[in-house]
């Protein structure tokens, strides 16, 4: 705390998810934002742009290596009480930066995505608990969000036997090199996936299948990815039979461009794919004027409903203006400001399963174009 405020540190803060959270937290006057890494002219021209946009938190620049071997007490000397790591992609890191923030008793936020690093969060557990701190990983869109619209959802039903969720950005909206690196780390490679009750493998980003969202969205073609969901759900849910996740890109070139690359690297006639994250991020923006701004996430459960009958219930999101970026970077706001306000106990490490409420990212979408909707199939 300083002058009363809370101390949040943005690792990575500058970055793709990092701008667009100290976006989100600079309208908050209780905190104090220090937006670090390892460029500290991205991070002061950051800062520049939020005061210069109005804001009303406390903002601070610094320059953090997270590979520093005095990680822990470069955190400790900034006196956060909360750090968030926003150094993507996650999918062949380890947890040095979440351990650094143990032993500096700070407690640890990410935006993870990537199945193995957020499921294996909990083997912290053990030094989470005697530094007494939270440290939580999959504050993003999965298994964040879609955990909440689960947990929602829930209580309509007796037993959930069938959750399929997809996800498709707009084609106008910024990308990250991490988030594309992200995606072509399971392209083609195989991926575990619960279905009719027994484990089965197929291959990322093949199985297309076409989704219909609400207008402006419109028909989008989704196809298998890899999500800590998939081992997530079953978990909290052991009824469930099958859970599927898929993403897709709006435009028809890009979507199967990748999954004719995929099918190459499932081949291995290709190295894995993440090599070419820079590439494919510079290839895919030659086309970003195509298609919309407008992009979706939707959630199915079937199952039965509290009267025994078969019930199927979708809930829908719709984010325009170019707004889905935001998305992924709510849980984390949401489980700041609960932070700041004490709800949350310390001493575990967990997914962000469970601990954030649909109400609680419905209370950050602010102004950002996104609403929500839920229908019975």
């Amino acid at each position: 705390m300083k002058n009363g405020k809370t101390i949040v540190l943005l690792i990575g803060g500058y970055g793709f998810f990092g701008e667009r959270l100290a976006r989100l937290l600079s309208t908050d006057a209780e905190l104090k934002v220090i937006i670090a890494g390892r460029s500290l002219d991205k991070a002061k021209k950051l800062v520049e742009t939020l005061v210069a946009s109005g804001a009303t938190a406390e903002l601070e620049a610094t320059y953090l290596d997270s590979n520093s071997s005095s990680l822990a007490s470069d955190v400790a000397a900034t006196g956060a009480a909360i750090a968030v790591n926003l150094s993507g992609p996650f999918q062949n890191q380890g947890y040095h930066i979440a351990s650094a923030c143990i032993d500096a008793r700070v407690h640890y936020l990410d935006l993870a995505d990537a199945r193995e690093f957020v499921n294996g969060i909990a083997t912290l557990q053990g030094r989470a608990e005697a530094a007494g701190v939270v440290v939580i990983s999959g504050a993003s869109s999965v298994p964040a969000l879609s955990s909440a619209v689960l947990d929602h959802l829930a209580p309509e039903f007796s037993e959930m036997t069938f959750i399929d969720i997809g996800i498709s950005p707009g084609n106008r909206t910024d990308r990250g090199t991490a988030t594309v690196s992200a995606i072509l780390s399971y392209c083609g490679e195989p991926i575990r996936i619960w279905k009719n009750a027994e484990w089965l493998k197929e291959s990322g980003w093949t199985k297309h299948v076409r989704h219909n969202y609400p207008a402006p969205v419109g028909a989008r073609w989704l196809t298998l990815c890899e999500v800590p969901d998939l081992d997530l759900h079953l978990q909290r849910y052991p009824a469930v039979r099958s859970v599927i996740f898929r993403g897709g890109l709006e435009l028809r070139v890009l979507h199967f461009g990748l999954a004719f690359v995929s099918v190459l690297r499932q081949a291995r006639l290709l190295p894995r794919l993440p090599l070419f994250a820079g590439f494919a991020k510079r290839a895919s923006e030659l086309v970003i004027s195509l298609g919309s701004d407008a992009g979706a996430m939707h959630v199915d459960v079937a199952g039965k409903g509290q009267d025994g009958r078969t019930l199927r219930k979708r809930w829908t999101l719709i984010a325009e203006r170019g707004d889905g970026p935001y998305i992924p970077t709510l849980a984390a706001a949401a489980l700041i400001r609960k932070l700041k306000r004490h709800e949350l106990s310390g001493g575990r490490a967990t997914p962000c399963v469970g601990v954030v409420s649909l109400r609680d990212f419905e209370a950050e979408f602010g102004t950002l174009a996104i609403r929500t909707g839920e229908e019975v199939l």
